[in-house]
């Protein structure tokens, strides 16, 4: 844990060694979010790779577009219109 401050503008510095343990990068996309009374600092990246793994129980075994299905069905219901 790393005790910083915030200024009076609201900025804060992320220390080098949170940086490098998790592998910021300069200028990368963060996204911030609070979540049981904390703030959150994420790499869109890592966001993106959670993201993948919470819904990937949910693809299709047997290698079948979700894209294509929702598409097929989404034409289904307009014809039945």
């Amino acid at each position: 844990m790393e005790a910083i401050r915030m200024s009076k503008e609201g900025r804060v510095l992320i220390p080098a060694e949170l940086r490098k343990a998790l592998d910021l990068r300069p200028d990368e996309p963060l996204s911030m979010y609070v979540e049981d009374g904390e703030l959150r600092i994420v790499a869109r990246r890592q966001a993106i790779k959670a993201m993948q793994a919470r819904v990937a129980p949910y693809k299709p075994k047997d290698g079948a577009s979700v894209v294509d299905e929702l598409i097929r069905e989404r034409r289904d219901e307009a014809a039945r219109d």
